[in-house]
């Protein structure tokens, strides 16, 4: 090699370290979690709110809406996830003052009027996404929301019924509601189902997929086989065991769910 040569591949090859040496290192997310409080109408709701203090600017919203047990540690799990993402994470209180079902038979009782009123739904969650917009983190004109089982239907009907979301998930909902209304619906839609969801039939899956295909409506209906009601919590298993209830974890189909979710959501952020 001659002088020259060597004498500028060694000038590269110390650049090229004193660069490497100097880049500033990706910083960990510093995650902030905050428990809220917020009211619709005269009655009080607990909230709670997760995002990463390390980015600056504005970000997505994304709304989590729990199980029918209400808002344990599975959904805020959920949120501190999605901070950690990027997002601006809020797990919603449907139910109000943080009440929690022990059992079956109080989450029959907690969740019954929302099925009998499915207004009631988007009434709370219109009351969320507002509240969300008032932290300076959040960008107004990109809000999602995602549930599980009984949140999944809700985020549904609600979407279905105008609330202002640009899209919403569903993880293993019911598929049963308000039906689609092209003047309405707003929100692009991905329901993540169960292939051996005993609770939703495949007449309900039928009905859902034609109501939707009526007014043109973006959404897309994926199945994951062989998985069950409640199939992304792992703590499913032993819940369907004590209440003999037809659900279990699938890893699988959790971890591709998610997946999932995170390309449509990143395909919809600016």
């Amino acid at each position: 090699m001659e002088i020259r040569h060597f004498i500028t591949y060694l000038i590269i090859l110390i650049i090229a370290i004193i660069s490497f040496g100097f880049k500033e290192e990706e910083k960990e997310p510093a995650i902030k979690e905050e428990n809220i409080t917020y009211s619709v109408g005269n009655k009080e709701f607990k909230g709670f709110i997760a995002y990463d203090q390390n980015i600056t600017g504005k970000r997505p919203a994304v709304l989590v809406v729990h199980e029918w047990w209400g808002l344990t540690d599975y959904p805020k799990a959920r949120a501190i996830q999605l901070a950690k993402m990027g997002y601006i994470a809020f797990a919603v209180d449907l139910f109000g003052e943080g009440k929690i079902a022990a059992n079956p038979t109080e989450a029959q009782a907690l969740t019954a009027p929302f099925y009998a009123d499915p207004q009631l739904a988007k009434t709370q969650l219109d009351a969320a996404i507002a509240k969300i917009k008032q932290y300076e983190q959040t960008d107004p004109t990109t809000i999602f929301a995602i549930g599980y089982c009984f949140g999944g239907s809700m985020v549904l009907n609600s979407a279905k019924l105008g609330s202002e979301l640009k899209a919403v998930v569903s993880f293993h909902g019911g598929l049963k509601g308000v039906p689609a209304n092209k003047d309405l619906l707003k929100a692009k839609i991905l329901v993540c189902h169960g292939g051996n969801d005993k609770f939703v039939s495949e007449e309900e899956v039928n009905t859902f997929k034609h109501q939707l295909d009526s007014i043109g409506a973006d959404y897309r209906f994926i199945v994951f086989p062989n998985a069950t009601h409640a199939y992304s919590n792992p703590a499913s298993t032993a819940t369907g065991k004590k209440f003999n209830m037809p659900i279990e974890y699938n890893k699988r189909a959790d971890q591709n769910s998610w997946t999932d979710m995170k390309l449509f959501f990143e395909s919809l952020s600016n």
